[in-house]
């Protein structure tokens, strides 16, 4: 089945936790093919922003809406379309990589004929092959976030939200998931990741760098370096927020 063309839009987000307001007034436009980075420290209201598009919370003010090829979704056809990885992962120690796939097969009614030709290609590209029935407690930090990956795109979602994916793991696990999700990015997914590493934004198609829930500039990285005058966006970032010396 061709992979469905997703547009998320938001105008004016807000987000308050008590007296916390995590968003404030986001306004943002996401589109399949790239990743659009959400890039910013820890407490920018990347999590936050990206719970909200997973559907697990709900915006104080704003609005949201999300299109799959160009019509609003039912309820349930927009959660089978969602895919969302969390910073904490919570796989099963004592399963296998198969075990696991498995499992996520049983909990997304995949048939049989379908599991086995996704598993087998996620297997293969996350490298995960010759490790399929290694328990995920004995895994790398790497091979734990890919095998993480795997499962929550077993069901072929079009939206694939992830919360800092490359948080925790060494440089070449770092740079094989960058290349993993660029791979579905080009096949017509919208990818949406956060990342506290600002070097990571020069990777992404778009990128939205937020600070204390709001959003400090939005575009196209290379577009947005030459418009700052900026040779990193660790510069832009703190020649934004007065930080700099």
């Amino acid at each position: 089945m061709a992979q469905q063309k997703a547009e998320i839009s938001l105008d004016n987000l807000r987000k308050n936790f008590g007296a916390t307001q995590a968003l404030d007034g986001v306004s943002l436009r996401l589109e399949s093919g790239g990743i659009y980075g959400l890039v910013g420290p820890n407490g920018a209201g990347k999590t936050t922003l990206l719970r909200i598009l997973a559907g697990l919370l709900k915006p104080s003010s704003g609005s949201l809406g999300i299109l799959l090829d160009g019509k609003k979704p039912q309820p349930q056809a927009l959660k089978d379309a969602l895919a969302y990885f969390p910073q904490e992962q919570s796989l099963y120690p004592d399963l296998s990589c198969i075990e696991h796939l498995r499992f996520f097969r049983d909990l997304y009614g995949i048939d049989e004929r379908e599991f086995q030709e996704r598993s087998s290609r996620l297997l293969e590209i996350t490298g995960l092959e010759k490790f399929q029935d290694r328990r995920a407690g004995q895994l790398s930090g790497g091979m734990y976030k890919k095998l993480g990956l795997a499962c929550v795109l077993l069901h072929s979602p079009a939206i694939l939200l992830l919360d800092e994916p490359t948080i925790g793991v060494d440089p070449i696990s770092r740079r094989e998931v960058w290349a993993l999700l660029q791979s579905f990015a080009r096949e017509g997914m919208l990818v949406a990741m956060s990342t506290s590493y600002l070097d990571e934004a020069e990777r992404c198609a778009r990128v939205a760098l937020l600070e204390a829930g709001k959003l400090l500039l939005e575009g196209d990285p290379a577009e947005l370096l030459k418009q700052e005058k900026a040779s990193g966006f660790a510069e832009i970032f703190l020649a934004r927020t007065g930080t700099a010396k």
